[in-house]
């Protein structure tokens, strides 16, 4: 058994959301640079130009890359052999996101009594914490802060297994033209695909944490999100909402088995600004 202290926890966390907010990884940068190349758009490469140019910006003065600074999501993958010692893990990760809401001048945007008050919290707490049991005695933390407009634009499909894969492609491609400018392509669409309502839905967030474009490593998946791509980039929305062919950057699809009865699909779509950091303690 290996014991970590929940102070490393707090720590990293903090420092994994200032970055993700400051700078955007290799992945998401490569796609960005691609994109520009290939969009056939005038309007959208003058849109891909200007958000080049925002994330030279902020990684050179430590600003945030966008003025929504997000849901404050983190995934921790926690080995059975690990032992969290001086302090509670959930309070852990909630201390690393104040202190990094605070000390990165942050924007805060969680409000409590969502559908009355709404008054803000004023540290961006609390987190919305996804937690797995994994072999081994180490812990892995990725943290995402999800913007509200492409979050507004998730969608849940309970169909009917009739509908089968085809049923599938339209719903997803349905979310992404429904959405249009608003979750700021180019997107990554993650796409959840069976399980019940909830499992469906955390596997299309759990999905935007892959690298940006790499297939899904089961084939029929890959293949599904070969076709979906397709279609999404031809509905003409183009980086921004301005027009073109590069709507999306990737759909990366996650399953997992269902019910006789059900085929549940999940979309979550993420911005352009793609921000999402990991580490192993």
């Amino acid at each position: 058994m290996r014991s970590i202290n929940a102070a490393d926890i707090t720590e990293a966390v903090a420092n994994l959301f200032k970055q993700a907010n400051y700078n955007l990884g290799a992945d998401v940068l490569a796609a960005l640079k691609k994109a520009r190349k290939t969009e056939e758009s005038p309007a959208g490469r003058d849109a891909l130009d200007a958000i080049l140019e925002n994330t030279r910006i902020p990684a050179k003065e430590n600003i945030p890359l966008c003025q929504d600074c997000g849901t404050a999501v983190v995934f921790l993958e926690v080995g059975q052999a690990v032992l969290i010692v001086k302090g509670d893990v959930s309070k852990a990760v909630n201390d690393g996101v104040q202190q990094a809401y605070k000390e990165g001048y942050l924007r805060k945007s969680m409000v409590i009594h969502p559908f009355s008050t709404r008054t803000n919290t004023g540290d961006n707490t609390p987190a919305v914490i996804h937690t797995t049991i994994v072999p081994g005695n180490k812990v892995k933390i990725t943290v995402l802060p999800k913007g509200g407009g492409a979050e507004n634009m998730a969608k849940l499909g309970m169909l009917l297994p009739v509908a089968g894969r085809q049923g599938v492609i339209d719903f997803v491609v349905k979310a992404v033209e429904q959405a249009w400018s608003n979750p700021c392509p180019p997107v990554i669409v993650g796409v959840g695909i069976g399980g019940t309502a909830e499992k469906a839905m955390e596997m299309a967030k759990h999905a935007l944490i892959r690298k940006v474009g790499q297939p899904s490593p089961d084939k029929e998946n890959a293949a599904l999100e070969k076709d979906i791509l397709h279609k999404v980039n031809n509905l003409g929305i183009g980086p921004m909402g301005y027009g073109g062919r590069i709507t999306a950057f990737a759909v990366h699809v996650e399953t997992f088995p269902a019910h006789i009865t059900a085929l549940p699909v999940a979309v979550n779509l993420q911005c352009h600004s793609a921000r999402h950091r990991e580490t192993v303690i």
